[in-house]
């Protein structure tokens, strides 16, 4: 079967982690240390710390910005469980917005139909990489939690994506364009932002027993426990993963965005596929996932493709149309997407002819619409 995600590791991840455990340290050191300051120097990032998550990054994320409890937080509908979870773990309620049809993205006008006199942030996702209009996102000047977990490689203007907003998080999970098995990060514009994260990174506390040892503290094993907070911590297995990742991440994009081409080439006279955007002149788009949307027969285009051994999904399911969150809210971009939307397989680990298979099986669905 042909998967729809994936990544592309070898002998230098392998060389990480066997120096890590050679080391005898494999939970959080010096390698996590060494991936924070490559990867914020790749993104030209001010702050950044790496996390056990991006999930786990979305929560410490909006925690960081300190709202009223209560507060409502707009988020897309059209996004990862994750982003309403943290939004409700940290005591607020997420409104779900609308996306453009096109782009995937809130846009200025399906957040302003969405703000109350409660709203206190927004929350903005890089839907496959492509960047947000910021611009037009920042005016309403509210606190901006930035999901840039599809956008490792992203740029809005020549600004990494995840350094726009207040606060940004990345994920690194097993799918993921720059992929360590779990992990994520998160960067602000405050560094003293960052470095309260630090703490609650650690179950919130100041420094640990090791770090006052070297200060001269006699009893160094009594800690000083700053804010009570989960444990958050990456380990160096992941960072050195990481760190082979990020020398490898412009050959693992540049593959990723032949495949794109191919399909934005193969489909381009297909009336009945409408293919995704590209990035706008000056922006830069990461390539994560492929989402065409086919007007018939999408769930039977699926399942043909399924029979063929391709796996295909539908990233995301609109999250306000999940019971658990209680929403009557209707969004009918969302609402088009979750009956039109489909993503194809598009990842490093596909082979030449994997692609040429998924196009041909592709055009050859024609015949039943």
């Amino acid at each position: 079967m042909i998967s729809v995600f994936g990544s592309k590791a070898g002998k230098e991840e392998i060389e990480q982690v066997s120096e890590s455990i050679n080391n005898q340290w494999m939970g959080m050191g010096p390698k996590v240390k060494e991936f924070e300051e490559k990867f914020s120097k790749r993104l030209g990032l001010r702050n950044f710390l790496m996390v056990d998550s991006g999930s786990n990054g979305l929560y410490l994320a909006v925690k960081l910005l300190d709202l009223p409890m209560g507060s409502e937080i707009i988020v897309p509908s059209f996004t990862w469980v994750s982003c309403a979870q943290a939004v409700i773990l940290a005591g607020h309620k997420p409104v779900f917005c609308d996306v453009d049809i096109n782009s995937y993205n809130i846009t200025e006008k399906t957040v302003a139909n969405s703000i109350t006199d409660k709203t206190k942030a927004i929350m903005v996702v890089h839907y496959a990489g492509l960047p947000v209009e910021m611009d037009s996102i920042k005016q309403f000047g509210l606190p901006i939690i930035e999901d840039a977990a599809h956008a490792v490689d992203s740029y809005y203007k020549g600004k990494a994506c995840g350094s726009i907003g207040d606060v940004g998080v990345y994920s690194f999970d097993a799918i993921k364009n720059l992929a360590v098995g779990e992990g994520g990060g998160v960067t602000a514009q405050k560094s003293e932002l960052i470095e309260r994260a630090r703490v609650l990174r650690y179950c919130g506390i100041g420094k640990s027993g090791f770090e006052t040892s070297t200060q001269g503290k006699k009893r160094w094993w009594e800690y000083d426990i700053k804010e009570v907070f989960i444990k958050m911590n990456p380990s160096d297995i992941l960072a050195g993963i990481g760190l082979a990742q990020l020398e490898k991440l412009d050959a693992l994009q540049a593959y990723r965005k032949k495949i794109w081409d191919i399909y934005q080439n193969a489909f381009k006279d297909c009336d009945w596929i409408k293919t995704p955007c590209e990035a706008n002149d000056g922006d830069k788009h990461s390539y994560f996932t492929y989402c065409i949307r086919i007007r018939k027969k999408r769930d039977e285009l699926a399942k043909y493709l399924f029979e063929k051994g391709i796996y295909t999904t539908v990233r995301y399911h609109p999250l306000h149309m999940n019971k658990i969150y209680h929403s009557n809210v209707k969004l009918p971009n969302c609402e088009i997407l979750n009956e039109e939307a489909l993503n194809i397989p598009l990842h490093p680990n596909l082979s030449e002819s994997d692609v040429e298979k998924i196009v041909d099986e592709i055009k050859s669905f024609k015949k039943y619409l």
